[in-house]
């Protein structure tokens, strides 16, 4: 399987390397950046009604704060790349920015 050669394609090739079956669904952890956290609260608010689940959290070491959002879906490099704009086109606005995906493997 091909896949390109970008971050996104990157570690979807080492997942598939791994054994990850690619054609099964996976809950799919996107993240989008955010100054603080009230802008987190109100971007939460965005991404909620655009459909996504997603909750707010600080990291305990860097202080940072960060939307946390899932979808349910395939692990496709253009869906990946598509959402990963949305949420950067929904976050922009505030302040934010869309700052990667994973997904957690058995």
């Amino acid at each position: 399987m091909k896949f390109p050669n970008d971050t996104d394609g990157n570690a979807l090739h080492s997942l598939y390397k791994d054994g990850l079956d690619l054609k099964k669904q996976q809950s799919i952890d996107f993240f989008v950046a955010v100054p603080n956290k009230a802008t987190g609260e109100k971007l939460s608010q965005v991404l909620k009604a655009e459909g996504f689940n997603c909750f707010l959290e600080q990291d305990d070491e860097t202080e940072e704060w960060v939307c946390c959002c899932s979808n349910r879906m395939l692990l496709n490099y253009n869906e990946l790349i598509k959402i990963q704009n949305k949420l950067n086109d929904l976050s922009k606005p505030l302040g934010g920015f869309s700052d990667g995906w994973g997904v957690f493997v058995d």
